[in-house]
C-alpha cells in the first residue's frame, strides 16, 4: 500500500485532540435515500495514474473506479474481474486469462486484452519511472527491460485476439493471483493515455474507467471529489451506491463534527475520541497490516554509523506510543512485517522474526551507543530534522518521537517538519530527508510485501541502505528456495531480524485505527492487507 506508503498511507492515522464529545448520532443520514455515501479521507489524493501511483488513497480511488484480470474481494477472496476465467499451466509459469466480451471504459470503447497488455508495458517502462515496477518481478524479461536492456515490449504478457491474455513467468510466484487484483496491475486506455499525455491521471476529466465507478469533481489539488456509478461497467447491477462523495479533513476534531451534524457517514476517532465513543453501536477499530516506522536516509554521514541509527531505536518507547498516544489496540512493532499477515506451521511472522534488538526501549544502551557513535563521528552533539505528514495523527507521532529522542540522548536536538501528505512522498522519493517518519502497507498477503521494500535499489528503499547479506536472503526465498516454503520462510526471518540488528529503519508501531461508521451503511468491504477499501456492492440501508 505503500508508499499506505502503502506508502501506504501514512497520512490516515489516529490523533489526540482533547475534544469534550456528546452523542455520536450514529442514526441514517440524511443521504440515504439517494444512496449517497459520504466518506472522510485523512489526506489529499496524489494520483490517478496507476503507472504511478505509491499510497493507499490513490489505491482506494482506483481499486473501485478501475478494475483488473481479477477483483479481491471480503478476506482477500479472489474473484472474477475482467477476466470471467482463467487457467494455469501445469508448472505454474503460464496464465491464461479469458476476458469478458461485454466490459467497456467510461467512454464507451470496449475493454480488450490489448489494454492489459499496455497498460503492464508503460508501467514497467524506465521512461514511466514507476515506483511499483518491481512487483513485476518474475514475469518474464522484466529484469532486462528495467535495466534497460530489452524493450518493453518483450515482457511476458500477450494478447491473443481481443478477449484473451496470456502472461509468461520466469519463476512461481505464490501470490500471484493477489497481485492480479492490485490496481499496478489493471488495465489502461492507450487512448485516453495518449490523448492526455502529461495531465493523463492528473485530476478526474483526464482519465477513463472501467470499474464499477467513474470519479468526478477531482482538480489535482482540491480536497473534495466524488465516485459516481459507472453506467458502463459490465457489473452494473450489483452497484447499489449512486454516489461516494470524498472530504478531506485532516483534523478529526472537524471530521467527527461533520461526523455529528450528518455531513459524514464515517470519520476516525483521536484517542481521547475512541476512548468516549467505544460503546457507540458505529464505533469500530479498522485492523491494517501496516507498519509505522522511521527511515534513515544513509547517503547523510552521520546515519551511514551503525551506533547512532541503534541508539536512536533504544531511545524510543515503542509501548508508549502504541498504547497511549495511539491507542485503540495499535501494537508495539516486532518486527518491519506486522502482526497477523502470515503464518506458517501455525507461527506469525512477526513473532517468527521477533528479537529484542532493534524494536525495545533501553535507555542505558542507547546513551552509551550515542556517545560512541559521536565519537566516532568526532562530534559532540548532533541536530537532526524528522520529516512526516501534517495531519494530527502525524503530528502526536513526530513530536512524541522529538521528546523521547531529545529526552534520551544527550547533544541531540530534533526539529519537526510536518508537510503535506503528498509533499512529504516527493520529498522521500527525491531522498530530501535526514530522518523520515515512514509508513507501509502490505500490498498482499506475504511478508515479502515488506521486506521487498529494503534490498539494493528498490524504488521505496528512500534511505538507499545496502546489505549484501540482505539482498542475498530475499534472492533466495524469490529463487532457488521459492519452492519450498520452510526454506523461504527461513530466508525471509533471517532477513527481518538483519533488519531489527541492522537498524536501516526503526520499526515502530502497527496502527488500528478507531472510527465511526453509520449503522445504515453495509456492505463495504475492508481488508487488512492490499488495497483497503472495496465499495462496489455497498449501499445504504433504509
Amino acid at each position: 500500500m505503500k508508499n499506505f506508503n502503502k506508502l501506504l498511507a501514512a497520512g490516515a492515522t489516529l490523533a489526540a485532540a482533547g475534544l469534550a464529545l456528546t452523542g455520536c448520532g450514529s442514526k441514517s443520514s440524511s443521504s440515504s435515500s439517494k444512496q449517497v455515501l459520504n466518506w472522510n479521507e485523512a489526506s489529499e489524493l496524489p494520483t490517478m495514474d496507476l503507472s504511478k501511483a505509491t499510497d493507499t488513497i490513490s489505491f482506494d480511488m482506483l481499486n473501485n473506479s478501475m478494475e483488473g484480470l481479477l477483483r479481491i474481494g471480503k478476506n482477500s477472496k479472489v474473484e472474477p474481474g475482467i477476466a470471467k476465467s482463467y487457467k494455469v499451466s501445469s508448472d505454474g509459469l503460464t496464465y491464461t486469462f479469458n476476458l469478458r466480451k461485454n466490459a467497456k471504459w467510461s467512454n464507451g470503447d470496449k475493454v480488450t486484452a490489448d489494454d492489459f497488455v499496455y497498460s503492464w508495458r508503460r508501467t514497467v517502462d524506465p521512461k514511466t519511472q514507476s515506483q511499483y515496477s518491481y512487483l513485476f518481478e518474475g514475469v518474464k524479461n522484466i529484469d532486462d527491460i528495467t535495466a534497460g536492456k530489452k524493450a518493453p515490449s518483450t515482457l511476458g504478457i500477450k494478447s491473443v485476439g481481443q478477449y484473451k491474455v496470456v502472461v509468461t513467468l520466469t519463476k512461481k510466484i505464490p501470490y500471484f493471483k493477489l497481485l492480479m487484483g492490485f490496481p499496478s496491475f489493471f488495465p489502461q486506455n492507450k487512448t485516453a493515455v495518449e490523448k492526455y499525455g502529461k495531465k493523463y491521471g492528473t485530476s478526474s476529466k483526464y482519465m477513463v474507467y472501467d470499474g464499477p465507478f467513474k470519479m468526478t469533481g477531482w482538480t489535482g489539488t482540491n480536497l473534495s471529489w466524488t465516485l459516481s456509478r459507472n453506467k458502463n461497467y459490465w457489473d452494473k447491477s450489483h452497484v447499489k451506491l449512486d454516489k461516494i462523495n470524498f472530504k478531506v479533513n485532516k483534523s478529526t476534531t472537524t471530521s467527527y463534527n461533520l461526523y455529528q451534524s450528518k455531513k459524514l457517514d464515517q470519520t476516525i476517532l483521536s484517542t481521547e475520541q475512541a476512548k468516549q465513543l467505544s460503546n457507540d453501536p458505529g464505533y469500530t477499530v479498522i485492523k491494517e497490516a501496516r507498519t509505522n516506522y522511521l527511515e534513515f536516509n544513509q547517503t547523510k554521514k552521520e546515519f551511514q554509523n551503525k551506533k547512532i541509527r541503534q541508539a536512536i531505536g533504544y531511545a524510543i518507547d515503542r509501548d508508549q506510543l502504541a498504547k497511549k498516544v495511539m491507542g485503540s489496540g495499535t501494537l508495539p512493532s516486532k518486527s518491519v512485517v506486522s502482526s497477523g499477515l502470515v503464518q506458517n506451521n501455525g507461527t506469525d511472522f512477526a513473532t517468527a522474526a521477533k528479537t529484542t534488538v532493534g524494536v525495545t526501549l533501553n535507555k542505558k544502551k542507547a546513551a552509551q551507543l550515542w556517545k560512541e557513535g559521536l565519537q566516532e563521528l568526532g562530534e559532540s552533539g548532533m541536530t537532526i530534522t524528522l520529516l512526516g505528514d501534517d495531519t494530527d495523527a502525524a503530528k502526536k507521532i513526530t513530536e512524541f518521537i522529538q521528546s523521547q529522542l531529545e529526552a534520551n540522548l544527550p547533544g541531540i536536538k530534533v526539529e519537526v517538519a510536518n508537510v503535506p501528505f503528498k509533499t512529504r512522498l516527493a520529498r522521500a522519493e527525491k531522498g530530501q530527508f535526514e530522518l523520515l517518519a515512514n509508513a507501509w502497507a502490505a500490498d498482499f498477503s506475504d511478508a515479502i510485501s515488506f521486506l521487498d521494500l529494503f534490498t539494493t535499489g528498490n524504488p521505496y528503499n528512500n534511505g538507499k541502505w545496502s546489505n549484501a547479506e540482505y539482498d542475498k536472503l530475499i534472492t533466495a526465498s524469490k529463487t532457488t528456495d521459492a519452492g519450498n516454503a520452510d526454506k523461504r520462510w527461513d530466508d525471509m526471518v533471517k532477513a527481518s531480524k538483519l533488519i531489527n540488528e541492522e537498524q536501516p529503519i526503526v520499526p515502530l508501531f502497527q496502527l488500528n485505527t478507531p472510527s465511526l461508521l453509520r449503522t445504515n451503511v453495509k456492505g463495504v468491504v475492508h481488508n487488512t492487507a492490499g488495497v483497503a477499501y472495496n465499495w462496489k456492492e455497498a449501499y445504504i440501508a433504509k
